[in-house]
């Protein structure tokens, strides 16, 4: 059973047609690239299945079960987290802090309760280990390279159970060797059983982890193929319309 099956999902802002009839869906442990022009729908689409927004048309469903989502603090309980394109980081604190902000833990008695540093410094420590990241708990974001601020960010999808993880550009804007980490977790994501959609303008990163590549063009899904049948040069073809469309 797909852990997330989309079946003719559109959305509309008035009179424009942002995604239009799009169906796909995505099993555990599968790493999804979705690829497209700027405005293609991509965000849009994503935006739906954080809880942003909420479909015009069509159904999501979620382990067979209907799913209907009003804000993104719903999404997150059933286990549908996001890794936005600016990070979402707080600067000023620490890996730890970033990851447990608005989810702190706390020890005390009754009203009497303070922030638990200990706990998330440790627990912290452990999911960077699961991610095989050499980020620690204790650095200061602002001090961090882009490849440990992703790790962070990743981070703080590992606090719940996860069974999606929306990635929106994640190798975007940084080193060559710091793109070469962020590929690295999506694998340790996919490796643990989470279904990852990675949104990419990079053709490479998305043929070196994808098992799966789905292209959009102007808010219709264009194309769904495994990468193993698909080539970089077919790809550009459906973005840029080469390619009407593939089955």
């Amino acid at each position: 059973m797909a852990v997330l099956e989309l079946t003719n999902i559109s959305k509309h802002f008035g009179a424009i047609q942002a995604v239009n009839d799009v169906s796909f869906s995505i099993e555990a442990g599968e790493v999804v690239g979705l690829m497209g022009d700027n405005g293609a729908g991509k965000s849009t689409l994503v935006k739906m299945i954080a809880g942003n927004f909420s479909p015009s048309h069509g159904t999501m469903r979620m382990d067979g079960a209907e799913l209907v989502l009003n804000k993104p603090v719903e999404a997150r309980r059933h286990g549908i987290e996001i890794v936005h394109q600016d990070l979402a980081l707080c600067d000023n604190l620490t890996a730890a802090a970033n990851v447990f902000l608005g989810r702190e833990i706390r020890r005390g008695v009754g009203p009497f309760r303070i922030l638990d540093y200990a706990s998330m410094y440790k627990r912290a420590g452990q999911i960077f280990a699961e991610l095989k990241s050499e980020t620690r708990p204790r650095d200061l974001v602002k001090q961090m390279s882009g490849g440990q601020r992703q790790a962070v960010a990743i981070a703080r999808t590992r606090l719940s159970e996860a069974k999606i993880v929306l990635m929106d550009e994640p190798t975007a804007a940084i080193s060559v060797r710091q793109v070469a980490e962020v590929l690295n977790l999506i694998r340790h994501l996919r490796d643990q059983g989470i279904a990852v959609v990675l949104i990419s303008h990079r053709m490479p990163d998305v043929f070196d982890v994808a098992d799966r590549v789905i292209v959009m063009r102007r808010g219709r899904k264009v194309a769904d193929k495994r990468i193993a049948a698909s080539s970089p040069e077919e790809v550009t073809g459906l973005i840029t319309g080469a390619i009407e469309q593939v089955a």
